[in-house]
């Protein structure tokens, strides 16, 4: 049941508040996690059906290798390689969001599955230090905590299995990527409160990158936990870190940026991208615009004039975390 609307949305796995170990929530979850992958699938085949029928493209194809070749449509199966991949983001809150249930609920007890609920249901109002105990004392994905970083592993292999090898319209099949680009934004904008202490409407966590403010160990403890998930599985990953100007002032800081990115790639890792800019910057500029034409960020795979983005999209840079340290 979507908790905004209060529509059922998806299949019956149980009520949350009748599960009596995490292995059984986390079957639900996988269950709920198939059937949403399997709809994906369905309703992907029959928009690419529908273009191949309808909505040719003519000129793509012209610059398509083999669409003239074999005479076939760019959404008709006429190129060389015709993968599908379907594009995911929210590891690290639908990670934290299950090591918080399993910690407190599960093993500490310190609260029950109807108090997260309630809490989660009036978006935490009320509620702010059963709030601040998950965000303070929860093991968190990003931070090199196996405890965490497991749970990830989990989710993103059971993706992986859910997505890799289904069959598309076009004799290939779909695979599984994690690059979020600014969709991390919108899905969270339609979603209430979670259970790792995010509020409705505010973004999710983008890629695979950790949720906003939850790696607390330094940047070397987040490449370590995303690079204890295999990213060769996926069409690609995405991972953003903020760091402050002070921090890279000097040759040797230019270095250890450097180290960080290499010793990311020789762990496995795929794609990592930065914003050297400080927080009270980007206050800034959103209060003094005129003043800050030129502040550029990266947001996604792209780069976007500061100012030129809305609201939403500001906000989503401002509250990564800020690193002041390697």
């Amino acid at each position: 049941v979507n908790p905004l609307t209060g529509k059922q949305v998806s299949i019956k796995t149980g009520d949350p508040r009748d599960f009596k170990s995490y292995n059984e929530l986390y079957e639900a979850f996988k269950t709920q996690l198939n059937y949403i992958v399997n709809q994906k699938i369905l309703v992907s085949n029959y928009i690419d059906r529908m273009f191949a029928k309808y909505s040719p493209a003519t000129f793509l194809s012209v610059v398509i290798d083999d669409c003239i070749t074999n005479g076939k449509d760019y959404y008709n199966g006429g190129p060389r390689y015709n993968t599908n991949y379907i594009q995911c983001t929210g590891l690290g809150t639908v990670t934290d969001s299950l090591s918080t249930l399993k910690k407190h609920v599960f093993e500490k007890k310190n609260f029950s599955m109807d108090i997260i609920l309630k809490a989660v249901a009036k978006n935490f109002e009320g509620e702010e230090i059963l709030r601040q105990t998950i965000i303070n004392n929860t093991p968190f994905y990003g931070n090199d905590d196996d405890y965490a970083d497991s749970i990830a592993l989990q989710v993103y292999n059971d993706l992986f299995e859910a997505i890799d090898g289904k069959p598309n319209t076009k004799g290939e099949s779909f695979h599984l990527n994690m690059l979020s680009t600014t969709c991390h934004v919108y899905f969270g904008k339609v979603m209430g409160a979670t259970p790792n202490g995010r509020l409705a409407h505010k973004s999710i966590s983008d890629g695979t990158s950790p949720s906003h403010g939850c790696d607390t160990n330094g940047p070397s403890a987040v490449i370590k936990s995303l690079t204890k998930i295999d990213q060769v599985k996926s069409g690609g990953t995405l991972l953003n870190q903020r760091f402050l100007p002070s921090l890279l002032k000097r040759d040797e800081d230019i270095m250890k940026l450097g180290n960080l990115v290499r010793s990311y790639f020789a762990l496995g890792g795929h794609h990592i991208q930065f914003n050297i800019v400080d927080t009270a910057t980007l206050y800034a500029a959103q209060e003094n615009p005129e003043d800050y034409k030129d502040l550029l960020v990266r947001m996604a795979g792209y780069s976007d004039y500061f100012n030129d983005m809305n609201a939403d999209l500001q906000q989503e840079v401002i509250d990564r975390t800020e690193n002041e340290s390697f």
